[in-house]
């Protein structure tokens, strides 16, 4: 019995599979012959139609016969043959013979996917030629008008184009020739050569107008040209016969060469070369500016040189008249004041630059007065020589000023000191007004101090000659010393009241508390011995023990009263 149930599933195991896989097959079947009617669908013969519409003659003709021909290879050969393959797959599949339908499948995709390429080739180039048709139609309106235009242009103003009119009308000519060109292959039927004609139309008739547009203006440029260089040379010849020293120019051979590129300019204009004319004389304008620029910068430095020579020689007189007061000067302030060695050497260092300025100014005159050289190079050793003397008369300034100064620093310094007194005498008289027990070994030690640096203030001060470094050096240190001092005194002053304070409020606590007692006891005894900062310390520590936050107010209270 298991046996029988066994083979009985088998059966159904297979029938259901064989059913699935029939039905797959079917279903790839059916997708190809929907494709095989989308095919005999498609529009070949439509498309067909509107080339009949055109001038069945030449190489239109070939096409058509073409195409034709290819579309009725599809369908009276090529498509039966599919179908009867269709009819092989699906009697493969009813008799469970899927290895063949298979096969079958794949031959008919494999054909039908040919014939698809086949009918694309034959609808674009079918596109091809009719858009061909329709574009040039309506392009080659929009040219024969620009013709037209070009022609007329010429006509009217032939006299604007000078030598290049033979050259734009011989190219009028063949583009006219290229229109029967034109002509001849629309009215054969090669409309896609046609097409081709167009295109080249196109782009010559746009580098023609181009041209036309240009030209006028570069026959002008290339006519002012000229004058520009002879007005050059002529100015050149000028200022040679006035003195001026131009060698360094090579202003003929460069006038050579701008006229042997005008000429090359100009056998290209001949030829319509636009481009290139464009460029060469973007070039030659530049050099001729230059020019100019060179010959306009001799004309601007004689006249610089001119100005300003006297004024410079007057200039180092005055310098070496400032040398020799600044050596004066230097002199009178040594005897109340020491000068560093680099102090000292200052005046002849700026005799020295004086020296090698004068020297070059010589130097200078001796290549004016003997017109050697350009006024260029002598205008700019001029610039140098004046910026050395602006320079030196600055220095010569600083040092002076630097001179003058030292009675400034020394006056300053002695007025810091008188104040540097007054301040340590009110520390001291806060101090002996607010009756402190005694001072601490520390605080004597500070006031020691800052006599000491008074002191040095002072001697230094009366120094002869004074050294004014020294002095700057003594009051910084008196000045930070004093400083010191002066917070420490009111610092030991705010001190010994609160200690004072607060030892007389934690009495109140005395009687009742044994610890805040001892703690008041040794704070009276650090008070006694002058060390008011441990005294508060302890006294501080005992009250607080009794009563959170006493120390604030008796601070308030002191700040209070003072008020």
């Amino acid at each position: 019995m298991e046996l029988v149930i066994g083979a009985i599933l088998i059966i159904l195991i297979i029938f259901v599979s064989g059913y699935i896989i029939k039905k797959k097959f079917y279903k790839e079947i059916d997708r190809l012959e929907s494709w095989k009617i989308e095919i005999m669908n498609r529009p070949v013969i439509d498309e067909l139609g509107k080339v009949k519409q055109l001038n069945m003659t030449g190489e239109t003709e070939e096409m058509f016969e073409r195409w034709r021909k290819n579309w009725d290879d599809i369908v009276a050969v090529e498509l039966p043959d599919i179908e009867d393959h269709l009819f092989d797959s699906e009697e493969f599949t009813d008799k469970y013979r899927f290895k063949l339908a298979k096969e079958s499948n794949q031959k008919i995709e494999a054909i039908l996917t040919n014939i698809d390429a086949k009918i694309d080739k034959i609808l674009g180039e079918l596109n091809e030629l009719i858009g061909s048709e329709e574009s040039n139609r309506a392009e080659m309106e929009e040219l024969s008008a620009e013709h037209k235009k070009i022609k007329k242009t010429l006509l009217i103003q032939r006299h604007t184009y000078g030598t290049s009119i033979d050259a734009l009308e011989k190219k009028l000519d063949s583009l006219s020739e290229q229109f029967v060109v034109y002509n001849d292959l629309t009215a054969n039927g090669d409309y896609l050569k046609a097409r081709e004609v167009v295109i080249m139309l196109k782009d010559e008739i746009q580098t023609l107008t181009e041209k036309i547009e240009k030209i006028p203006d570069l026959i002008t440029e290339v006519n002012i040209i000229p004058s520009q260089l002879n007005e050059i040379e002529e100015g050149y010849k000028e200022m040679i016969d006035q003195g001026f020293i131009l060698d360094h120019l090579n202003m003929d051979k460069e006038l050579e060469e701008l006229r042997k590129s005008l000429e090359i300019s100009t056998d290209l204009l001949v030829k319509t070369e636009v481009k290139e004319v464009e460029s060469g004389i973007y070039e030659q304008k530049e050099k001729i500016d230059l020019l100019y620029e060179l010959l306009e910068k001799e004309v601007h430095e004689k006249h610089f040189i001119i100005k300003n020579r006297e004024e410079t020689k007057n200039q180092l007189e005055r310098i070496k008249e400032s040398n020799e007061q600044i050596k004066e000067e230097v002199n009178f302030v040594q005897q109340s004041y020491q000068l560093l060695d680099g102090e000292l050497n200052t005046p002849y260092s700026l005799e020295k630059q004086l020296t090698k300025l004068t020297k070059r100014f010589e130097v200078l005159e001796t290549k004016i007065t003997e017109d050697h050289s350009a006024f260029t190079i002598l205008g700019a050793d001029l610039r140098e020589i004046r910026e050395g003397i602006e320079k030196l008369n600055q220095d010569q300034h600083d040092f002076s000023l630097h001179l003058q100064n030292l009675r400034k620093d020394e006056l300053e310094a002695r007025d810091k000191l008188t104040e540097l007194r007054r301040k340590t005498n009110e520390a001291t008289r806060l101090i002996t007004k607010s009756n402190i027990p005694g001072l601490p070994d520390d605080y004597k030690q500070l006031m020691d101090d800052v006599n000491k640096h008074i002191q040095d203030v002072f001697k230094s001060l009366n120094e002869k000659p004074l050294n004014i470094k020294v002095i700057q050096d003594f009051l910084q240190n008196a000045i930070e010393a004093v400083d010191v001092f002066y917070n420490k005194s009111v610092e030991m002053i705010e001190t010994v009241v609160l200690v004072e304070k607060v030892i007389q409020y934690g009495n109140r606590y005395r009687a009742r508390n044994r610890n805040l007692a001892e703690g008041l006891q040794r704070a009276e005894e650090y008070f006694r011995s002058y060390d008011y900062y441990s005294a508060l310390e302890e006294a501080a520590s005992a009250i607080e023990g009794v009563e959170q936050g006493a120390l604030k107010q008796i601070e308030e209270m002191i700040t209070k009263e003072e008020i």
